[in-house]
């Protein structure tokens, strides 16, 4: 059988890179035409709270950018997922723009700005786990 990689967290909140220079959550933006993988994150997830894995995420955020037909999915799923894929911890939405993600016990994920009370709440939650996302920079 094919081992399947997952970028899924259950329960679990990623909080905000110690390195990054945001203040607060700060929507990306795209740069001129160019959709960033940023941008593409940030639009699925905030207009979608709770409906999507991060492996939806980043399969849908792959399927755009490789221009992908309905009969190529399967097979472009089977061998997207055959390997490891980096998680929302190396985003930049947690890295460079503000953003913490929560993860409910369904692994459905949501944004949190870093400044909201809502993040707040996740950081003091003792029955989630927490991990912070990748810094930028080596110390």
């Amino acid at each position: 059988m094919d081992k399947k990689h997952s970028t899924n967290y259950f329960d679990t909140f990623i909080e905000v890179a110690e390195d990054t220079k945001a203040l607060s959550g700060t929507p990306p933006l795209p740069k001129g035409a160019k959709r960033t993988i940023a941008f593409l994150q940030y639009e699925i997830i905030s207009r979608n709270p709770y409906k999507f894995t991060s492996d939806e995420v980043f399969f849908q955020i792959f399927i755009e950018r490789n221009d992908l037909t309905k009969s190529e999915i399967e097979e472009a799923k089977k061998k997207f997922f055959s390997k490891g894929q980096a998680c929302f911890r190396a985003s930049p939405l947690t890295k460079s723009y503000g953003f913490g993600i929560h993860s409910n016990e369904n692994g459905k994920i949501a944004l949190y700005g870093m400044e909201t009370e809502e993040y707040q709440k996740y950081l003091s939650d003792n029955k989630i786990k927490k991990v912070i996302a990748m810094r930028s920079r080596k110390k």
